[in-house]
């Protein structure tokens, strides 16, 4: 059994921390952000934030030529020095995601090489729970290729609020509020989808380790619920996890895009990315719940 790790962050300093590594990665160059324009897109009392890509290459070239160079290379091992942001536990540092679509956009990520398609550990959400107490934003995990990872080292991640001035905080919340709980397990009648949502323990509780005890709790009850399990391989199926301050929700996952157009946790959360046009007519044609639907559900 793994030892519990010490939180190393300093109270009440992380997002002044993000918020300086942020403007000295950006003027060395080191933080590549893609820029994207925006709209909405509702559909049964959701919002959907869409956003197009204006220029994606950047980030497809970048991977190309780690590939040939190295095509075990690991961004994380060693990390970029202009992209730490602190250090968060014995077992987690944060770091600016070098190819961002959304500002203050954090990793969560192992000191040392862990399997991104691996269960959570209580280190894994006592780290995330420090960064949640101080920046209140989404917290998602997204496991496995065929939810949208694109790196094998274990990471979390971490997107502030508001993701626009329009949304105060998920696209999803309304609908997330209309959910209806049978043995504290939670579901939404427009999600035709495999899902789970239980409610979160963040009112009144800033200790951090107590926190990530509740929630691996809640976390292994979802996973039981949902029929994700470790197979004989040692890998659980693929599947999305989301966590705010009021609620946590797993999406199994059976393929990684529909189409063209990609899904990781964040399209779950009612954020979608779009490259081009050809995309944003796919998405507005077929729908943005049939689409989660199309990449959710297991045959």
């Amino acid at each position: 059994m793994k030892k519990e790790a010490n939180i190393l962050l300093t109270p009440n300093t992380l997002w002044e921390k993000v918020k300086q590594q942020t403007e000295y990665a950006q003027n060395c160059g080191a933080l590549k952000s893609i820029p994207t324009e925006y709209e909405l897109i509702t559909e049964q009392d959701i919002d959907f934030l869409v956003r197009i890509v204006n220029n994606i290459e950047r980030k497809d070239n970048a991977k190309k030529e780690q590939k040939k160079l190295d095509k075990d290379f690991n961004p994380f091992l060693p990390y970029e020095k202009d992209l730490f942001v602190t250090d968060i536990s014995e077992t987690h540092i944060c770091l600016l995601n070098k190819f961002n679509v959304v500002d203050y956009h954090l990793l969560i990520v192992t000191r040392e090489f862990e399997q991104q398609q691996t269960l959570l550990t209580l280190n894994d959400f006592t780290a995330l729970c420090a960064c949640l107490l101080e920046i209140d934003g989404l917290g998602f995990y997204n496991n496995g290729k065929i939810a949208g990872a694109s790196q094998r080292h274990k990471h979390l991640q971490l997107v502030p609020f508001p993701f626009i001035p329009e949304l105060p905080k998920t696209p999803i919340d309304k609908v997330i509020e209309t959910a209806n709980y049978q043995d504290n397990i939670g579901q939404v009648s427009c999600f035709n989808f495999e899902h789970g949502i239980v409610r979160m323990p963040f009112e009144d509780n800033n200790n951090s380790l107590d926190l990530a005890q509740k929630i691996l709790e809640n976390y292994h009850h979802l996973l039981e619920h949902l029929n994700i399990s470790i197979n004989p391989e040692g890998k659980p199926k693929p599947y999305n996890l989301l966590v705010t301050r009021e609620w946590l929700m797993i999406i199994p996952r059976s393929q990684s895009k529909y189409e063209s157009i990609s899904i990781n946790s964040l399209g779950f959360a009612g954020a979608l990315l779009v490259k081009n046009e050809e995309q944003i007519k796919i998405l507005k044609a077929v729908k943005p719940l049939t689409i989660l639907e199309k990449v959710a559900k297991y045959s």
